[in-house]
């Protein structure tokens, strides 16, 4: 697996991520998939505390049927080529692109408080990979005038 993204501003409305993801190894029911989430108020690395929000350690199937399929999908289908919910298990290999994505918020909490959000996202069992992204989450005033 290899993930490459690059993050760049969007105007006024905030940033978007652009990448791609390739996929050379087949995620079957050997595959486990795990997210840690944590939040910080100041972004230091100290601060982090743990959320519940975490996805706990499952097979590559269970995370297709509900993760992926309620939150992934949705949020990243606008901007990408990953696979439709019903075509997911078992992954397809191939290159996976996202061109200016920004997530649209579905399956994701309504309320969160402004902070920085780390996740830690870990796939094991052929393959040991994963990936860390953290996001600043600030209030979004809309200029009038």
């Amino acid at each position: 697996m290899n993930l490459e993204a690059d993050v760049e501003p969007n105007g006024r409305k905030g940033y978007v991520f652009t990448g791609k993801v390739l996929v050379n190894f087949d995620m079957d029911d050997t595959t486990m998939v795990e997210a840690t989430a944590y939040r910080s108020s100041s972004g230091a690395e100290d601060d982090y505390k743990i959320l519940p929000w975490s996805i706990p350690k499952q097979t590559f199937k269970s995370f297709a049927d509900s993760h992926y399929k309620d939150i992934v999908y949705k949020n990243l289908k606008q901007c990408s080529n990953i696979p439709e919910p019903e075509n997911v298990y078992p992954w397809p290999k191939g290159t996976y692109k996202f061109d200016r994505c920004t997530a649209t918020g579905d399956g994701m909490p309504e309320i969160a408080p402004e902070g920085y959000y780390k996740v830690i996202f870990t796939i094991s069992g052929e393959v040991e990979t994963g990936f860390t992204t953290i996001v600043r989450l600030f209030t979004k005033t809309d200029m009038i005038g």
